[in-house]
């Protein structure tokens, strides 16, 4: 397998490799790399844990991924993702409609991550005992679950990915939590320290699947689908200025940070998914520019 690493701003090689292989770069960081399987079948961007990655394969092939098929666009191109704790290979089958068969063990590189202590929460929003929370919070999960099954052709996840928000780097992803002395589950986001009423701008263009005010652990909430199963979602926010099924470019304003649900400060939790896989959002921007 040929393998070509895309160390950040070699801008006239991006540029060249895009006319090459027809697809945007979703990522300009020292994980992403171009693995080649054949001459025209490619896949491209971040092969770690928490990663992300774009294939182009033959219009028509058939593509099953960690035996389950997986969309493949009218052009060919489909998309992989991989999990906090994904295991060092996972497999990939390609058909191509001239009777070729691909069947590779992605090779997928370990991260190590961060123990993140957070004390001073109300023990109701760490260990929440009432029946009626808990069945509001089985609730509330069941719709974020609904709005992330969303599977549609459309081409949003190329664009080159922005900051939703601007501050300080407070939480990132896959860190172990640990909240008021109890270890909980990972932190699956990149938190964004920003003051209540800061904007919130779509990251990259989408559909609003989710828009909900009020979730007990996350507070103001928006999900906001790219395409392909790929989406990503806010959390925390004080004001939503959009709602389920508006279309929204790039850019766009959709919300204020906030500081509701289980929060200590104001911030943008922000996240993605690639359906039940969580996959790391900053490896998809470039370094922030606070200036």
């Amino acid at each position: 397998m040929k393998r070509a690493i895309i160390f950040q701003y070699f801008s006239p090689l991006i540029q060249s490799l895009s006319l090459v292989f027809g697809l945007s770069f979703i990522s300009l960081n020292l994980y992403a790399e171009i693995r080649t399987l054949s001459n025209d079948i490619n896949l491209e961007g971040n092969f770690v844990q928490g990663g992300l990655v774009i294939g182009k394969t033959p219009p028509n092939s058939r593509v099953i991924f960690d035996h389950k098929s997986i969309r493949v666009s009218s052009n060919g191109t489909f998309i992989i993702g991989f999990n906090r704790d994904e295991p060092s290979k996972v497999n990939l089958e390609i058909s191509t409609p001239d009777g070729r068969a691909i069947n590779e063990d992605i090779r997928v590189n370990k991260r190590q991550y961060n123990i993140q202590r957070i004390d001073g929460l109300p023990k109701s929003k760490v260990t929440p005992g009432k029946p009626e929370v808990l069945s509001r919070i089985k609730k509330e999960a069941a719709q974020a679950a609904h709005a992330r099954k969303r599977d549609d052709e459309r081409f949003d996840y190329l664009e080159s990915f922005i900051w939703p928000s601007s501050g300080r780097i407070s939480g990132v992803y896959g860190s172990q939590r640990v909240l008021n002395g109890k270890p909980k589950r990972p932190h699956f986001g990149v938190d964004v320290a920003a003051p209540i009423g800061a904007n919130v701008v779509a990251p990259a263009s989408g559909v609003v699947t989710l828009a909900n005010p009020d979730m007990f652990y996350s507070g103001g909430t928006i999900i906001l689908d790219h395409g392909h199963g790929l989406s990503s979602t806010f959390l925390h926010l004080s004001k939503l200025l959009v709602k389920t099924g508006d279309r929204i470019k790039q850019g766009e304003l959709i919300a204020k940070v906030g500081a509701t649900g289980r929060a200590t400060g104001a911030h943008l939790d922000w996240r993605m998914n690639l359906f039940e896989r969580r996959v790391d959002p900053q490896l998809l921007v470039p370094p922030m520019d606070t200036k």
